[in-house]
């Protein structure tokens, strides 16, 4: 097999001939076709005294070990598979390397905080405070205040019984909980956008670029003609082309997943 072969063949099939052949080259192929995934991943202990850089290579390296790991065949789909063989490297990481470490400061400095105002607010409002109004009297994002919290969880210096509330409803919610979400929530954004990467491969050049150009640019239609120098008209109908390419491939793979369950 080609490389080019290689790279138009569907990872599943790819999945299949490296259980079958072990060629080193399937094997790279599909590290490289799940990079994302890994980096993603790493980039959620970033902030507790590690170089992104080694994250990387630690979620890299739990990556290579569930694709020596998956079977096909179980009909699991790897994403599902890797996602917690990544994560459990990551947190074995900080298990056997980091977690003596001390916090970085800033965090350190914004959970004390945050626990603090935590039982304030509990005291204030008679029931346990969302993030968003931690968030607010805090004077930092959301996103932020979750870091802060689980990065001192990390470190084992908060319960992950400490409860909290969403902004989805009023019932208290454990952080454990909650982090459980977030992670499920992060998993279906980066399966949807492979989902995208591999429908756009079935474009050609041109259509890949006026599907970027549109929709990751949010360029008009007028704008994408200037630029190509082709007619409004033309840039809409290889734009309908291009969306209709994509519908049909994603359309299959629906169709592939509901045959195996």
């Amino acid at each position: 097999m080609t490389d080019w072969q290689l790279k138009q063949t569907d990872t599943e099939e790819l999945f299949k001939l490296w259980r079958k052949t072990k060629d080193p080259r399937i094997r790279d192929e599909l590290i490289f076709r799940h990079l994302d995934l890994a980096k993603a991943l790493a980039r959620r202990f970033m902030g507790r005294g590690e170089p992104l850089e080694d994250l990387i290579q630690v979620a890299i390296y739990g990556l290579i070990n569930a694709i020596d790991r998956y079977d096909p065949e179980r009909g699991t789909k790897f994403e599902t598979f890797a996602y917690p063989t990544i994560l459990g490297e990551l947190k074995r990481h900080f298990r056997d390397t980091a977690w003596a470490m001390q916090l970085p400061r800033g965090l350190q400095e914004l959970n004390q905080k945050a626990y603090k105002l935590v039982d304030i607010l509990t005291q204030k409002l008679g029931r346990p405070p969302t993030m968003a109004e931690l968030a607010q009297e805090l004077g930092v994002s959301e996103e932020q205040v979750i870091e802060a919290l689980e990065a001192a969880n990390a470190y084992e210096t908060l319960s992950l019984e400490q409860e909290v509330l969403t902004d989805e409803d009023d019932r208290p919610q454990p952080l454990e909980e909650l982090v459980t979400l977030m992670e499920d929530e992060a998993m279906e954004r980066w399966e949807k956008r492979q989902l995208i990467e591999d429908a756009m491969k079935v474009l050609d050049e041109r259509e890949r670029k006026i599907v970027e150009m549109r929709f990751f640019e949010d360029l008009s239609q007028t704008q994408i003609a200037q630029r190509l120098g082709i007619s409004q008209m033309h840039v809409s109908r290889l734009l309908r082309r291009a969306l209709q390419k994509m519908q049909a491939y994603l359309r299959g793979v629906s169709e592939k997943k509901e045959a195996r369950s």
